[in-house]
C-alpha cells in the first residue's frame, strides 16, 4: 500500500500550530526550495526556554501532526538532552533550540540565501 503524500503548506500550518499551543517563541520559516543544495523543501526553526519547554514543543508538534494528518516524523534526533532537538518531515526538517543554543549555532545565517517567514507570535 503506497504511503498518501502530505502538501507541504498542510503540514507547515500543522506545525506551527504544534509550536505555538505550548508558546514556542521566534518561529522562522525557511524556504529551502530554491537553493539547489537543500536536503529538504523548507526549516521551520524556533525555541524554547528550557529542555522541558523544547520537549513539550516536539510532543505537541508530534501530537499535532499525528492527529490531523495521520502522519509521523521520519526521524527525531537530540530529545535525550533537548537543547537542539531536529524532526525529519523528509520535505520539512523542524529545529527546537533553547534560545542560547540558538544563537550559538545560528544556522539560519548558513541559509543566507533561503527566504525566511518569522511567524508573530500570539501570546
Amino acid at each position: 500500500m503506497a504511503k498518501k503524500t502530505i502538501n507541504n503548506d498542510v503540514l507547515l500550518a500543522n506545525i506551527i500550530k504544534g509550536i505555538e499551543e505550548v508558546k514556542g517563541s521566534d518561529i522562522d520559516i525557511l524556504d529551502l526550495r530554491e537553493i539547489d543544495t537543500a536536503v529538504c523543501d523548507y526549516f521551520i526553526i524556533c525555541n524554547g526556554n528550557s529542555n522541558t519547554q523544547v520537549n513539550a514543543i516536539v510532543n505537541s508538534i508530534q501530537k499535532t501532526v499525528s492527529k490531523d494528518l495521520k502522519d509521523k516524523p521520519w526521524h527525531v534526533e537530540g530529545s535525550d538532552v533537548a537543547e537542539w532537538v531536529l524532526m525529519d518531515y523528509v520535505h520539512i526538517v523542524v529545529h527546537v533550540f533553547q534560545k542560547h543554543i540558538r544563537e550559538y549555532y545560528n544556522i539560519e545565517s548558513l541559509w543566507g540565501d533561503a527566504k525566511i517567514t518569522k511567524i508573530e507570535n500570539k501570546y
